[in-house]
């Protein structure tokens, strides 16, 4: 997952490690972390048994820098990852800026419309809104239940 992001949207050293998110309450499970870390501020080890389940955010040296998501502080991201953990058994996702290389990091919806437009993305999701290339592909993640 790592070298895809890499390759179709931040277009930066392969060595440059991407940051999880996971559920508070479950942080312990996959990183040696027994505090909250909600602004990405912690480096924690990422737990022996647990760095091939989530090899994309495990840093070469086996650390990760955490953010720890809440119900309160985070409301439907923190949703998503519950439902994503619920369907995969890993509450935890790879988290990080919306940007490209050299690019300042994207704060409206027209900045990020205009970054999906010409990238490789496959979905962009704002708020309550799909958005996909194509009518194909919009029917695909209709589909899937999106």
């Amino acid at each position: 997952m790592k070298d895809i992001l890499n390759s179709k949207v931040k277009h930066r050293e392969a060595f440059r490690p991407f940051a999880p998110a996971v559920l508070a309450d479950r942080a312990s499970e996959y990183f040696e972390l027994d505090i909250e870390s909600p602004y990405m501020l912690i480096v924690a080890p990422v737990r022996d048994d647990k760095r091939q389940e989530v090899p994309a955010i495990t840093h070469v040296d086996g650390t990760a820098r955490v953010q720890t998501l809440t119900p309160e502080a985070n409301g439907t991201f923190y949703e998503l990852v519950e439902r994503f953990g619920e369907l995969t058994s890993v509450p935890v996702v790879l988290n990080t800026s919306f940007n490209d290389r050299g690019e300042p990091i994207v704060e409206t919806p027209e900045q990020a419309l205009a970054f999906f437009g010409p990238s490789r993305l496959d979905y962009l999701f704002l708020e309550d809104f799909v958005v996909a290339h194509s009518a194909t592909d919009l029917d695909t993640v209709t589909e899937a239940g999106a």
